[in-house]
């Protein structure tokens, strides 16, 4: 290994799924800001088939290259589960059956009321000198050594097993590990992130033209997605970097407004709840382009039943008719996809349930049922919050499936929703 090696580091992403189109690695941007906190810049991104020599190649190549090597999958117990056996050649460690391994996956198996399989005894081959890495919630263990200067660890690459595996195993043993390395500086960086919503990404450009200053080490990035824009500034962890960033955060919140609806780990979902339960409102929902979307984004959060009453998925007229009481006549005169339709929703749910406050949305999601004055992507939200508190607003999304028209449209529901409670709690 080179005496030169900073503090770098590279993920590999095992499985031949990932090559196929069948499955996005989405490991590796939730190893990269776990790793930068710790001073390590990951460099290198690499994603390998279940393919026994081109695995040993690609890992003899990142244990050159870098100080700290991260792969995840292929610890699973079928025949083309190979990171084990790549580790052991690439290091020359052979595979040992641990019984601290086997008996915490026995012991998980037990709890599902299984015993191992013959083909689970090989989770438990572990190779010589490593360090075995519990996982909380699978049964397959990961593992990590230091082999000539170089961290490796191996995890499993299923997200939920990989990310508490991250937190308490390899992050502390990886501190550890370079708090011995003396001669080799890290720098930990930081990242904060804004969520914008309702403009496109050359609005949130255009905002924010100028904020860092030129020669300041915070890099400012801006990332557009089906339903959001989002703003982040990353720089080093000292007192200054931090003391700027915060300044940064505070001056980009105040250029962009209210198209912020949450920082960091925040969705929108989230935010609405919060607000709700702050003002302990109650909600209920009429559904018709989404589908459902919306409850199943509300109702992901813990502790939604506290304040989402119903959603109803009133998809055809005759349910808008039948469980939300929109006047035939309405349809008729307007057409399903109309301002008047969605507010009759909004009025219609939220009278019936009973709620503090009825949403809706109806449009065409698409790629049939356009007509010339009513496109794909045309979308009205409608809510309603009682007397004096009603409102519709037309939406239209130009480009993407019909997907992203779903998405995009529950975006814009909630968003109408926060902004709302927001003017409603001043």
């Amino acid at each position: 290994m080179s005496q030169t090696k900073t503090w770098t580091a590279e993920t590999i992403a095992v499985g031949s799924e990932l090559l196929l189109g069948g499955r996005l690695d989405t490991n590796s941007l939730f190893i990269a800001e776990r790793l930068a906190a710790c001073g390590v810049e990951l460099r290198y991104k690499t994603t390998v088939g279940d393919d026994l020599s081109d695995m040993v190649s690609v890992l003899k190549t990142a244990l050159r290259r870098v100080r700290v090597v991260i792969l995840t999958g292929g610890l699973g117990p079928t025949i083309d589960d190979l990171t084990r056996e790549a580790v052991a050649q690439a290091t020359g460690h052979r595979l040992r059956r641990r019984k601290a391994a086997l008996d915490a996956m026995t012991a998980r198996l037990a709890e599902w009321g299984r015993t191992p399989s013959t083909s689970q005894f090989r989770q438990a081959m572990i190779p010589a000198a490593a360090e075995i890495l519990s996982n909380p919630v699978g049964t397959a263990p990961g593992f990590s050594l230091v082999w000539k200067g170089t961290f490796l660890a191996a995890l499993p690459g299923v997200p939920r097993e990989m990310e508490p595996m991250v937190r308490d195993g390899v992050l502390p043993q990886l501190q550890a590990w370079m708090r011995t390395q003396k001669r080799i500086s890290a720098t930990p960086m930081i990242r904060r992130v804004l969520h914008t919503s309702g403009v496109p990404e050359s609005v949130v450009d255009q905002a924010l033209v100028g904020l860092v200053p030129k020669g300041c080490t915070i890099q400012l990035g801006i990332y557009a997605s089906p339903m959001e824009v989002m703003v982040s500034l990353t720089g080093p962890a000292g007192a200054e970097g931090v003391g700027t960033i915060e300044q940064l955060l505070k001056e980009a919140r105040t250029r962009l407004g209210d198209i912020v609806y949450g920082e960091e780990d925040e969705t929108m979902e989230s935010v609405v709840g919060r607000l709700l339960n702050e003002q302990k409102l109650t909600l209920a929902v009429a559904e018709s382009c989404t589908g459902g979307l919306i409850g199943h984004r509300l109702t992901q959060v813990p502790g939604s039943s506290a304040y989402v009453d119903r959603v109803a998925v009133t998809y055809s007229n005759r349910a808008k008719v039948e469980m939300v009481g929109v006047p035939s006549g309405v349809i008729e005169r307007h057409g399903a996809v109309s301002a008047d339709v969605a507010a009759a929703m909004a009025r219609g749910i939220r009278e019936r349930s009973g709620a503090s406050v009825g949403v809706s949305v109806t449009g065409i999601a698409g790629p049939g049922g356009a007509t010339e004055s009513k496109p794909v992507g045309l979308v009205y939200v409608g809510l309603d919050g009682g007397p004096g508190e009603a409102m519709t607003k037309e939406f239209r999304f130009h480009g993407g499936d019909r997907a992203v028209i779903k998405q995009r449209s529950s975006q814009a529901a909630l968003d109408l929703l926060r902004r709302w409670l927001i003017r409603k709690g001043c």
